[in-house]
């Protein structure tokens, strides 16, 4: 087992562009609440976090009933959204993020995981939608687990494959990501076309583009054998 290395990918921002999607299901949440939409940029900052979590940082005055209510709405229009308009259309790949996942699946020794603050049933259409049943050997969702930066989600990837945290990289576009992949005492690239500043990733290291990601990891954990 000692020879098997791990990537943990982050979603939305860091796999996937899914902000239209996002924002539109922050704005019907408000909206169903009659409260005005929030603005864009502060609302897009929080993805990453759980919805729990992300209401009541972005809207501190408001109570916890209608917190979980912001919950409820967002949920039920990202479902809606997703439905209507499909995995693809919602939540596009970033230019070769998809050449990544099928490099790396095709490597005997590499395993794939997943930490998001995505729902169970959201990470599971996302796969069904782009077909990549079988890719990822551990997928970590927002439903079993606190919310990022909390290390709990790597801690349960590492503890299922059984790769040592010496073999493991974190791939996010947000600090909490970062964060997180910091915590749990494994590697962390930042990528730079996320919802997070790339100025702001403290990563060991950032990319520009996914065709830079094979040979960073590498660098960092080691190439696959």
């Amino acid at each position: 087992m000692s020879d098997l290395r791990l990537i943990i990918f982050d979603v939305d921002g860091t796999l996937v562009d899914s902000q239209v999607m996002i924002y539109d299901a922050f704005s019907f949440a408000y909206t169903r609440a009659g409260l005005p939409a929030p603005d864009r940029a502060e609302a897009l900052s929080y993805v990453g976090m759980s919805l729990e979590k992300i209401f009541p940082a972005l809207s501190p005055e408001l109570d916890s009933p209608t917190h979980a209510a912001l919950v409820q709405g967002y949920r039920d229009a990202y479902f809606h959204i997703r439905q209507e308009r499909g995995s693809r259309a919602s939540s596009p790949f970033f230019p070769g993020a998809r050449a990544a996942l099928d490099l790396f699946h095709a490597q005997d020794w590499t395993l794939l995981g997943v930490a998001t603050g995505k729902s169970t049933r959201g990470l599971d259409k996302l796969i069904a939608g782009y077909g990549l049943e079988g890719y990822f050997i551990s997928r970590q969702t927002a439903d079993d687990h606190p919310s990022k930066p909390s290390p709990s989600m790597i801690h349960a990837i590492l503890a299922e494959t059984g790769v040592p945290a010496a073999r493991a990289v974190m791939i996010g576009d947000t600090s909490f990501d970062m964060d997180m992949a910091r915590a749990a005492g494994i590697c962390s690239i930042g990528v730079s076309w996320g919802y997070h500043a790339a100025d702001t990733l403290v990563c060991d290291r950032l990319i520009d583009d996914f065709a830079a990601l094979p040979d960073t990891v590498d660098q960092l954990i080691g190439p696959a054998t």
